[in-house]
């Protein structure tokens, strides 16, 4: 005789309930619990929830957790584990595929808004270039670096690679700060002016630099427009 779930009653109104609303309404607990469904088909995943949110503090925290970490931190399965650490990954891909590749990055608002969406999920720093036609279209984007927690390494020679491979008249780039503040550093600034000197040197304008923590931006080209980077205007 196959046993029956004694938490059906209770998932079947959850799901009623994020069918109707959505997930804006659902604690963050919740939120979990209804994704350990298909991974606890027979158990409580509100405990589960709870316990897991407990041991590392937030939502982004556990989906942003290595694998290895969560095994040896909840116990629970490596398949378990991989949906968990999988959930940034998708949402990253997810607002990539948002995008078409005919974008025209032609405003600071437009050029972070793909800045923010390409650094979703990401937890190490990450340097990407934008190679951009004459009327700032979007051709490619490349990642030229992935550093550790709080640095990447700008590549001058990879970058002019990049633009003279796909053609490029103009470029943006963009890199992450994971763990840190918006505000750029005497790197960051050091970077912006060695590789608009670089992009000069071949005739390629580097229009905007844009740093991204979380939701949040900070544009060269809003700040220092006309000292290190060409910006927006043509």
């Amino acid at each position: 005789m196959k046993k029956e779930n004694p938490n059906a009653g209770h998932r079947s109104r959850m799901k009623a309930r994020y069918l109707k609303n959505g997930i804006n309404d659902f604690h963050d607990h919740e939120v979990l619990e209804i994704l350990l469904y298909y991974c606890y088909p027979q158990k409580n995943t509100n405990d589960i929830a709870h316990k897991m949110l407990k041991e590392f503090g937030s939502l982004h925290n556990l989906f942003e957790a290595d694998v290895e970490i969560l095994t040896k931190a909840l116990g629970c399965t490596e398949n378990i584990a991989i949906l968990l650490n999988l959930v940034p990954q998708l949402a990253n891909r997810y607002f990539r595929s948002r995008w078409s590749k005919k974008v025209v990055l032609d405003s600071i608002e437009v050029a972070s808004e793909y800045a923010i969406n390409l650094f979703v999920g990401n937890t190490v720093e990450y340097f990407y270039i934008f190679c951009l036609d004459a009327q700032l279209k979007l051709i490619h984007t490349a990642l030229i670096s992935k550093g550790t927690i709080d640095e990447t390494a700008a590549y001058p020679r990879e970058i002019v690679r990049e633009v003279i491979k796909h053609g490029a008249a103009n470029v943006i780039i963009s890199h992450n700060h994971p763990g840190g503040t918006i505000k750029p550093s005497m790197a960051d600034n050091e970077t912006t002016r060695i590789v608009s000197d670089g992009l000069g040197f071949i005739g390629v304008n580097l229009v905007d630099h844009i740093i991204v923590v979380g939701d949040m931006y900070f544009s060269y080209a809003s700040r220092n427009h006309g000292r290190f980077v060409k910006g927006y205007l043509t």
